[in-house]
């Protein structure tokens, strides 16, 4: 696209709510330049992020600003929880959902820090990677944005650092502990790679409910005898299992209070079938909020899909969130927090009563609140090429030059400007 000669509406808003986290006004210029970047560059690393720009200056500049300039990242995402709690449809609830789940994100370089080789069960093949636990929140509204994350390290990186190992387990719970600290409430829900003994007992030590998948192969203890999951729900006959109606989706299912070895407090399960005749299971589900009705266990473990993969993959395809090559570490985590507030206020403008000025239409997808942010840059360059040919009476050349533009050029501006002359 054309260079950008002015931040985006929402740019400018984040910079009003945050401006004053960072010390000096170039250090300001910086944030609304790599969050505008973020939105609208077609990549989304620090030398194409500055390539985007009016007058910028060398590339160095906002990679120091990103890796070495005193500010804190932390701060900012605290920040950045606290003005969604002004807003009705981003604002906690005792009904919300907290949902922990881990993501790869793929990198080119093997140099860059905490890296490693994983194996990505979605693309069925190793890949050099982050491996990011994020904790997410599901709002009542429907709307979902990132709280916080851990970096996991592998243990042959931690050997070598000379730092102590911690597996995605012990993330898992320091998120959990996070959020009860920060006062969060809701109930949590995860994926069948964190639903084990030690994870479920710790967030029922808070006297927090939680909604997790249960591997099928998970030993139960059904009728004194102990058996797989998986093995129980073989034995529920088609005519004991009942309808389960959510939207216009129909699932059959069969509930049971069992214990769970090692688990040390009361568990109910929750099999689903995708039809009642089916012979094995599309899920089998574990809560300790034994006296829920059905309808809201599904519905809290929904809202790990809305709240993980829904983010994983606005994150990834359009802001970036893979995108950064910086080899720091501090620079990697600095990335994800501004992605994490890139998503934020983009999520905080969808389904408004109203269309906003700048956007021109309801706004229903980050996508599509991308695709609306871009056009506004467009239209701002479009304004400043017409205002400098008709007004400041520049050349096509001179305008051109301004805009980083190659001497050949069939982009939009220049497509208009030679339909002027």
């Amino acid at each position: 696209m054309p260079a950008i000669v002015e931040f985006p509406a929402v740019v400018k808003e984040a910079l009003e709510q945050f401006g004053h986290l960072f010390a000096n006004e170039p250090e300001r210029v910086h944030f609304a330049e790599y969050l505008t970047g973020l939105l609208v560059a077609a990549r989304k690393n620090v030398s194409a992020i500055n390539r985007e720009f009016v007058d910028s200056g060398d590339q160095s500049c906002l990679n120091r600003w990103l890796t070495e300039a005193d500010w804190d990242a932390g701060q900012l995402n605290q920040a950045r929880l606290d003005w969604l709690q002004k807003e009705p449809s981003t604002r906690y609830s005792s009904q919300g959902v907290i949902a922990l789940d881990n993501v790869l994100i793929d990198h080119d370089g093997k140099l860059i820090d905490d890296v490693g080789w994983f194996w990505d069960h979605a693309e069925d093949r190793n890949k050099i990677a982050h491996d990011y636990l994020i904790v997410n929140y599901g709002c009542t509204s429907g709307k979902h944005y990132p709280l916080e994350f851990r970096r996991f390290i592998k243990r042959d990186a931690c050997e070598q650092r000379n730092i102590a190992f911690r597996d995605h387990n012990d993330f898992f719970r320091e998120l959990v502990d996070w959020v009860i600290a920060q006062g969060i409430p809701g109930d949590f829900t995860f994926d069948s790679w964190f639903t084990h003994a030690a994870n479920l007992n710790h967030i029922h030590g808070h006297r927090r409910g939680y909604v997790g998948d249960l591997k099928f192969n998970r030993k139960i203890v059904f009728q004194r005898r102990t058996l797989k999951a998986e093995e129980l729900a073989g034995q529920i006959a088609p005519t004991d299992r009942k309808p389960l109606d959510i939207g216009e989706e129909r699932q059959w299912y069969f509930t049971k209070s069992v214990p769970i070895p090692d688990v040390k407090h009361p568990v109910r399960l929750v099999i689903l079938w995708a039809h009642r005749n089916d012979n094995k299971p599309r899920k089998i589900l574990v809560t300790n909020r034994t006296y829920w009705e059905v309808t809201r266990i599904v519905r809290v473990y929904r809202n790990r899909w809305r709240g993980t993969e829904c983010f994983h993959r606005d994150g990834k395809q359009h802001l970036g969130m893979g995108d950064c090559q910086i080899r720091n570490g501090l620079g990697q985590t600095r990335h994800q927090y501004l992605v994490f507030l890139a998503h934020s206020i983009l999520m905080r403008q969808l389904r408004q009563t109203r269309a906003s000025a700048w956007a021109l239409e309801r706004l229903t997808t980050i996508g599509q609140a991308c695709r609306a942010v871009l056009r506004e840059t467009l239209g701002t360059t479009i304004s400043w090429v017409l205002e400098r040919f008709s007004v400041n009476h520049w050349s096509c050349e001179m305008i051109k030059q301004q805009l980083a533009l190659p001497g050949v050029c069939r982009s939009p501006v220049v497509i208009q400007i030679r339909s002027i002359q």
